[in-house]
């Protein structure tokens, strides 16, 4: 039974594959117990669970936590949205069009090496401190990496269906919606999911000047007063909030294709 389970690209049950990250889960609880209420590590550096919890509890019903949450989904969100509402077209033209790629991947993967944190004094000169600025960290964060992977996705598109469209007398456009496209969307789906992930990763940064409010600014703020419970809580909460919106984009992977599912996904 268990040598089944470690064969390389062998499908497992669902029940094994959901018990596995639950006890790896337990497995990083228990080292964090023991390191704290063992008095390992010095409660000023790592906090137990349960004062991390507390902590938790008192900013979720002081409303802070709740207020800061929402701040800060909607710059994640926007951000990640015009990334996307930009890329998405531009990566499946990339992707289809040899010019489109000639004349946009070279400087779109100089770019994307550049770190988004280097740019925040150009933003504060260009547009100040105020919203816009955040999101724009966000945006160059998942941008470059988002355009490039969707140019990958509709590269693997199989070329033998756009020279049968063609055969079958498809116009350009047609090829396009009626066969890169849909054949580019699990792709571009699952892709979408990867980048979201990353989008949150940039919210710290993105919220580590000018800012009076969100996750990043609380984390930023506690550290300052060195309270690690604090900067814990918002951490995980940016953690959580990550995991939900990958299980979202999970859930509409398996709604819309199916047969393309696999079990674990």
């Amino acid at each position: 039974m268990l040598a089944k389970w470690f064969t390389p690209n062998k499908e497992i049950p669902k029940s094994v594959y959901t018990s596995a990250g639950l006890i790896t889960f337990l497995l990083f609880l228990v080292f964090w117990s023991v390191l704290s209420y063992g008095g390992i590590v010095n409660p000023l550096f790592l906090p137990t669970p349960t004062v991390v919890l507390a902590t938790a509890i008192d900013l979720l019903f002081n409303g802070e936590l709740l207020s800061n949450i929402g701040i800060s989904f909607t710059r994640v969100l926007v951000g990640f949205l015009v990334a996307a509402l930009i890329g998405i077209p531009l990566g499946i033209l990339m992707g289809s069009l040899k010019i489109m790629e000639g004349a946009f991947e070279p400087i779109i993967g100089f770019i994307r090496y550049m770190p988004a944190s280097a740019f925040i004094p150009l933003l504060i000169l260009w547009i100040g401190l105020g919203e816009s600025e955040k999101m724009s960290v966000i945006f160059l964060g998942t941008f470059f990496q988002l355009t490039l992977m969707i140019m990958d996705v509709t590269k693997n598109v199989q070329n033998e269906l756009i020279e049968v469209s063609y055969t079958l007398g498809a116009k350009k456009l047609q090829v396009f919606t009626k066969v890169i496209l849909p054949a580019a969307l699990p792709g571009i789906v699952d892709t979408l999911r990867i980048t979201f992930g990353w989008a949150w990763t940039y919210l710290v940064v993105a919220e580590i000047v000018g800012a009076s409010s969100g996750l990043g600014y609380m984390i930023m703020q506690a550290s300052r007063f060195l309270q690690p419970d604090k900067i814990i809580v918002g951490i995980l909460i940016i953690g959580l909030l990550g995991l939900l919106t990958d299980m979202i984009f999970k859930a509409i992977y398996r709604a819309s294709f199916s047969w393309m599912r696999k079990d674990g996904f």
